[in-house]
C-alpha cells in the first residue's frame, strides 16, 4: 500500500482515479479547491479542499501525511478560455504547479504523474501521432502543459524527481457502476453535450464545422475510457514505486471517430433523437487527432479494456440518467 496525494481529485479524471487507487489498496488524500471538481466526487478518501497557490496548505498537507507520490490532476481544461484568458491557465497550470513541486522536494517526496494532453502537439503533422511527433501547441492551454512537462524534465536533471507525463487524447465515458460521471460546467466535451440533447437537458448540440477533410466533414478525434485512463496510471505508478524512470506517453485508442459517429452512435445507443446545428470552425481545430499509443502498451505494459465508442456512451448515458 502506497500513500497518494491526488491534485484535482474531485474533478472528473481524479475522481475516478481516486475511487480505483482505493479499489486497490492505497490511501489517498484528495487536494481539490472544488473551483470545477465537486465534494461528493471524493468517494472513500480524505478531501482537503484548497488550492495550490496556497502554499501554507500545501505544506500543511504534505507535513500531516507521508507520501510515497503524487497525481497530479488539478488544473484548467478549456481551450478557448486559455485563448481569451492565457493569465489563467499560466498562473493555475505552470505557476501553482511549481508550488507543488517545491513543495514535494521541501518534504522529500520524488514521484509523480502528470495529467498531460495531446494539445501539446498542436497541428498533426502525421497520423496517428506517435509520442516522438513534434510539439507545438495552438493554445495556451496546450502551451501551459508543455511548459510543465519541460519543468518536469529539469527537475529530474537537478533533484532527481522522477515523473511520468501522460498525454491524454479525448477521455469520455463514465464509472460503469454509475457511481461517478463526467461533469463540467460548463460543459464543453461532445459526448456529454450530446447525451444531455437526449436527456432533454438541452436543445441542441452545435457541431463546428463541417467541411473538413475527413469522410463526411466533421473533426474526427480519437475517445479513451475515463476507467482506462486511470488504468494506466496505475501502471505508471507502479513503475515510479519501482524505481523507473520519467518519461512520457500517449493514451488513446488508435481509433477515430468523427463528430457525426459519435452523434449517430448516441442515437443507437439511447434510442433519441438528437437535433444539430451547423456552426463555423473553431480557431486551432485540427481535422483529425489520433494516438499511436504503442509506447504506453509496450513500455507500461498497458491495455484499454472499453474499446468500443458505444460502450463508452452506454456508461456516460448511465451517468447521465441518475
Amino acid at each position: 500500500m502506497a500513500k497518494i496525494l491526488v491534485t484535482g481529485g474531485a474533478g472528473y479524471i481524479g475522481s475516478h482515479m481516486t475511487a480505483i487507487l482505493v479499489e486497490h489498496g492505497h490511501e489517498v488524500v484528495v487536494f481539490d479547491s472544488l473551483v470545477t471538481g465537486y465534494p461528493d466526487a471524493v468517494l472513500n478518501s480524505k478531501l482537503i479542499i484548497a488550492d495550490l497557490a496556497n502554499l501554507q496548505a500545501l505544506e500543511d498537507c504534505f507535513a500531516a501525511y507521508k507520501f510515497d507520490a503524487v497525481m497530479h490532476f488539478a488544473g484548467f481544461i478549456q481551450i478557448g478560455e486559455s485563448i481569451k484568458n492565457p493569465a489563467k491557465y499560466y498562473q493555475n497550470n505552470v505557476a501553482n504547479s511549481l508550488n507543488l513541486l517545491s513543495v514535494m522536494k521541501k518534504f522529500g517526496v520524488n514521484k509523480l504523474i502528470f495529467s498531460s494532453s495531446a494539445a501539446v502537439y498542436g497541428e498533426p503533422l502525421t497520423i496517428p501521432i506517435d509520442i516522438n511527433h513534434p510539439t507545438k501547441p495552438l493554445n495556451p492551454y496546450g502551451s501551459s502543459k508543455l511548459i510543465f512537462e519541460e519543468i518536469l524534465q529539469d527537475y529530474d536533471l537537478a533533484y532527481g524527481l522522477k515523473s511520468i507525463s501522460l498525454r491524454y487524447f479525448n477521455a469520455a465515458g463514465a464509472d460503469p457502476q454509475g457511481l461517478l460521471g463526467e461533469r463540467h460546467n460548463p460543459e464543453t466535451h461532445l459526448i456529454p453535450l450530446v447525451l444531455q440533447v437526449a436527456s432533454g437537458n438541452r436543445k441542441n448540440v452545435e457541431v463546428f464545422g463541417n467541411n473538413y477533410p475527413t469522410k463526411d466533414g466533421t473533426c474526427v478525434r480519437d475517445y479513451i475510457h475515463v476507467c482506462d485512463l486511470c488504468e494506466a496510471h496505475m501502471q505508471a505508478l507502479e513503475v515510479l514505486l519501482q524505481g523507473g524512470k520519467s518519461a512520457f506517453y500517449n493514451l488513446g485508442n488508435s481509433n477515430g471517430y468523427s463528430v457525426l459517429e459519435v452523434i449517430n452512435t448516441v442515437k443507437q445507443v439511447t434510442d433519441k433523437e438528437i437535433s444539430v446545428i451547423y456552426g463555423p470552425k473553431r480557431a486551432g481545430d485540427p481535422a483529425v487527432l489520433v494516438a499511436d499509443a504503442k509506447a504506453a502498451m509496450q513500455e507500461l505494459g498497458w491495455r484499454p479494456k472499453y474499446v468500443d465508442l458505444a460502450t463508452m456512451i452506454k456508461h456516460a448515458w448511465q451517468w447521465e440518467c441518475r
